[in-house]
């Protein structure tokens, strides 16, 4: 079989100045030069982290560390890791009264349920330290979940500012070794840890390696499902990613908002983020 064409090689060094530099002025153009961030043990939320405490100083970020009953003890202990390395201010709170009251009309079965419970209470709580902490949520998804709609709307889906929202997964680790995320965390399988033994590519039925380089020739190369197909990938998997990419865009954009005056929010009332700053 023909071997696939892609490039997601990045060059760590300009990724990381931009990035730290796309959070120091997002987050001091709002008022608010401090931030938020929910710490999972995961290398995508530690990079999130080391990046925020390079740009704003580790005094000023406050890591939040969100375990449920059902969390790994690894989690937390990956977390303090990087607490450690990167200096910043750490809270941990555990969703699991609130999540338990929720959960009780759940079916136990019902996992995607639970698990978006899981996820949107992490963030409720992220955005209340928001309001006592004086930061803005930094977003922890890569291009990769945001693409195929792997995220919980309103839920971990949810930030101010996404610095790593444009790296796909497999772009993200390169980052995250040249910033030494422990390696611990980068050997781990990812998992959003919403239920034991639950892992991302297990879930997705793929590994993010062949999905980025999919994504990357689908997205960034604008080639055509059968041009995809020509190039090596299995038609079905071609087929499967494209309707993912499609059924969940709703997911990427803001809700429509019903036309009725002549100017509408969304539609003709529009302005930059920035406006009025």
């Amino acid at each position: 079989m023909k071997k696939p064409e892609s490039s997601l090689e990045i060059n760590p060094d300009l990724a990381r100045k931009i990035l730290t530099g796309f959070i120091r002025s997002e987050t001091t153009r709002t008022g608010y030069p401090r931030a938020v961030v929910g710490l999972s043990g995961g290398v995508d939320s530690a990079l999130a982290c080391l990046l925020a405490a390079e740009s704003l100083g580790g005094a000023n970020v406050l890591a939040v560390r969100m375990p449920y009953t059902s969390s790994s003890p690894d989690s937390l202990e990956h977390a303090a890791l990087v607490i450690k390395q990167s200096g910043v201010q750490e809270k941990t709170i555990s969703i699991g009264p609130a999540v338990d009251a929720l959960l009780v009309e759940i079916p136990a079965q019902d996992r995607i349920r639970r698990g978006n419970v899981m996820a949107r209470t992490r963030m409720t709580v992220l955005y209340d330290q928001s309001a006592a902490f004086g930061g803005l949520v930094i977003g922890t998804g890569n291009k990769t979940e945001i693409l195929l709609g792997y995220t919980t709307q309103f839920g971990d889906a949810a930030a101010a500012i996404n610095p790593l929202g444009d790296l796909y997964k497999t772009q993200l680790r390169q980052l995250a070794r040249a910033m030494d995320v422990p390696q611990v965390i980068l050997d781990k399988a990812p998992t959003a840890d919403l239920w034991v033994g639950q892992t991302d590519e297990g879930e997705l039925g793929f590994t993010y390696e062949e999905v980025d380089r999919l994504l990357y020739l689908l997205v960034d190369r604008r080639r055509s499902p059968e041009a995809c197909v020509k190039a090596g990938f299995e038609r079905r998997f071609v087929e499967r990613v494209v309707e993912l990419i499609r059924k969940n865009h709703f997911k990427r954009v803001m809700p429509p908002i019903a036309k009725l005056s002549n100017r509408t929010v969304g539609y003709d009332f529009l302005y930059l983020r920035d406006w009025g700053s």
